[in-house]
């Protein structure tokens, strides 16, 4: 039976429009319960434009803190009082902390869920290996772009459908990162060792990608941080034509974990399978 809400419950959750699709509240709640913590995790839709009205209200520890995804994640990296080093070199934050003194700290955890999900799922990637293709132009590609370079990947082009909002990313990351437009992305992606689709598009209800992969080496590997579906138009392709594939959901899991240790102090469970419980959900 679930623990009730008492008054030393702590609360942190993921702040998103849409964010109803989110399985963060089941990942975090999960380990929570695991490891006994009186903790809760929830999920809020703040209007689009009001994100900045909802984040000064939480100042001064009404919660731990926040995920923040699309479409947020840029301007929670403006409103922050103190930033990382990766958030700062994202230029877009996925964290956000709130001290007892009213200050918000800014952070990314996306870039290390994305290595780790790769290592995971695609053993043997080395990121030094050669250049990467990252498919738009939000703060998820941001920081996918950073950890990369970051990570030693001699370079990563930036492919998106409007090339002003690419060249910002890639002037706001620095050297390394080149701008692409999406109907260039076949030269964008010769010679690639991974293509990284950072876009909502393949969501459930959203227009599948239709990008030329067969463009690709057959070495490369394709992931994709959306995983609603699990395996969403552009990894069923990739899988036709024999690419090795990475899926958002363990993109998901492992950014979590910093997120979880950053608002309740604790590891989570090693022994809570959270993959089998997301799964159950996205079938159900």
């Amino acid at each position: 039976m679930k623990p009730p809400i008492t008054g030393r419950t702590l609360v942190a959750g993921v702040a998103g429009q849409p964010v109803a699709h989110s399985l963060s509240p089941l990942i975090h709640n999960a380990w929570l319960a695991a490891a006994g913590i009186d903790g809760v995790y929830v999920a809020f839709a703040p209007d689009a434009d009001r994100f900045e009205v909802f984040v000064d209200g939480l100042r001064g520890g009404a919660i731990r803190g926040l995920n923040v995804t699309i479409p947020f994640k840029e301007v929670a990296l403006s409103i922050a009082d103190v930033v990382s080093p990766r958030a700062q070199k994202a230029a877009a934050a996925n964290l956000l902390t709130f001290e007892t003194d009213g200050r918000v700290t800014a952070d990314n955890t996306d870039g290390a869920g994305l290595l780790m999900a790769m290592a995971i799922q695609a053993p043997g990637f080395d990121p030094k290996a050669g250049p990467v293709a990252v498919l738009g132009a939000g703060g998820a590609a941001r920081g996918a772009v950073a950890a990369l370079l970051t990570a030693g990947a001699p370079q990563v082009r930036i492919v998106n459908r409007t090339l002003a909002k690419a060249e910002a990313v890639a002037g706001a990351v620095g050297l390394g990162a080149v701008a692409c437009p999406l109907d260039a992305a076949g030269r964008a992606f010769d010679g690639v060792t991974a293509v990284i689709n950072a876009t909502s598009a393949g969501l459930t209800g959203q227009p599948a990608l239709d990008v030329p992969l067969e463009a690709t080496p057959e070495t490369a590997v394709v992931m994709d941080m959306v995983y609603k579906p699990l395996e969403t138009p552009l990894l069923a392709r990739a899988r036709q034509l024999g690419r090795r594939t990475v899926d958002g959901l363990e993109m998901l899991i492992r950014q979590a974990a910093p997120s979880f240790e950053a608002f309740y102090g604790a590891t989570p469970p090693a022994d809570v399978d959270v993959r089998g419980m997301a799964l159950d959900a996205l079938e159900r």
